[in-house]
């Protein structure tokens, strides 16, 4: 690290440390950079967040809530009065890492605000997600939710104006971080640590990783593969885990929660990992392919950015059974190179994005 960076007062922000997902990925690598910044949230589930045992946390009132850390979800009409809630007036350098709330932070006017952007709060400005949320709900409370979701769409409108600089994952994220918030952005794609993976022969399986709720498209694959009859692994669990395995025939097998070593073994073996939703980047595809095996995705949003058609992957053009089927069938006929694709994948270390964040940051400095 640069002296002139080493002897500035760095904090981390971020929505909330509750499950391990992308986000959270980042949020872990930006510590691993800088390990003595705090790192400042509204809720902090120790028991399901791994890696941040010597970290300081500090979190929000709601921490106190009870059941706020399992339900997060239930909450977000309350997030912005938390994260503005959290008292950074010490730092020079805030870093927040945002798909929610954690860019509204409030700083004193001399701090430099850089906010890492997953993505505009889908919630908020994506109606097909705002729809998929309501469905949770009972009908007579959609009109409640659609009003609270209005104020905070208003509020994270207003609340992008207290950044400095944004960072995007993805060029489809900073597409819509121009869209909402008028803003320009760098792109600085997520890290992997590619040396964690390893490559092997494959076996007969096909595999879909994540959390098991609707826009992910579980539904779509295992329709797909009940029509095939090939096999597919699912590890995961999440809200749709109980509907999805009735809908499952037995070539589909559902594997819960795994470790960290069994999801390696999982890649490195598999034919090839099906990632059919719409995503603003996805890490699981490059850690897949730093494990030497292609990846069959959704041709929009970040997966355009890191699967390369008929090198590392294929892309399909629908999300509908027959246009997963037919490129299954065009991935039937192709030969793969595993060290062609774990070179592709080596393209999104950690030392990149470390370099990058770094450098970045020391050319905002005055």
């Amino acid at each position: 690290m640069p002296n002139s960076l080493a002897r500035k007062k760095i904090a981390i922000v971020c929505d909330w440390l509750t499950n391990m997902g992308g986000a959270e990925k980042v949020i872990y690598s930006l510590h691993k950079l800088f390990p003595d910044a705090p790192i400042y949230t509204t809720l902090y589930d120790e028991k399901r967040i791994h890696g941040f045992e010597e970290a300081t946390i500090y979190s929000s009132f709601l921490q106190r809530i009870p059941l706020s850390q399992k339900k997060h979800q239930l909450f977000l009409s309350m997030m912005p009065m938390a994260i503005e809630s959290l008292d950074l007036s010490e730092y020079d350098i805030v870093i927040s890492s945002s798909h929610s709330v954690a860019k509204g932070i409030i700083t004193k006017p001399d701090t430099i605000h850089i906010s890492y952007c997953h993505t505009p709060m889908r919630y908020a400005w994506e109606h097909w997600e705002l729809e998929s949320r309501l469905k949770q709900f009972p009908s007579f409370l959609h009109d409640s939710i659609k009003k609270k979701i209005h104020k905070l769409r208003i509020w994270d409108r207003l609340s992008a104006d207290r950044v400095d600089h944004f960072i995007v994952n993805s060029k489809y994220v900073g597409q819509r971080v121009k869209k909402y918030y008028r803003r320009d952005s760098l792109v600085i794609h997520p890290p992997v640590n590619i040396s964690q993976f390893k490559t092997t022969k494959p076996n007969d399986y096909f595999l879909m990783v994540g959390r098991m709720i609707p826009y992910k498209r579980f539904d779509l694959v295992i329709e797909t593969f009940n029509r095939i009859g090939k096999k597919l692994l699912i590890a995961g669990t999440g809200p749709e885990e109980q509907k999805l395995q009735k809908l499952a025939k037995p070539n589909v097998e559902f594997l819960g929660r795994v470790s960290d070593g069994q999801l390696k073994e999982l890649y490195s073996h598999c034919q090839a990992l099906i990632f059919p939703q719409l995503e603003d980047f996805g890490i699981t595809p490059l850690e897949c392919m730093a494990s030497g095996r292609p990846v069959i995705a959704y041709g929009q949003g970040g997966a355009l950015e890191t699967v390369v058609a008929g090198k590392t992957g294929l892309h399909f053009k629908e999300q509908s059974v027959e246009s997963l089927t037919n490129i299954l069938n065009e991935f039937e006929g192709k030969q793969w190179n595993s060290e062609e694709i774990t070179k592709h994948a080596s393209k999104f270390s950690e030392e990149r994005f470390h370099k990058a964040m770094t450098d970045f940051i020391c050319s905002k400095m005055s």
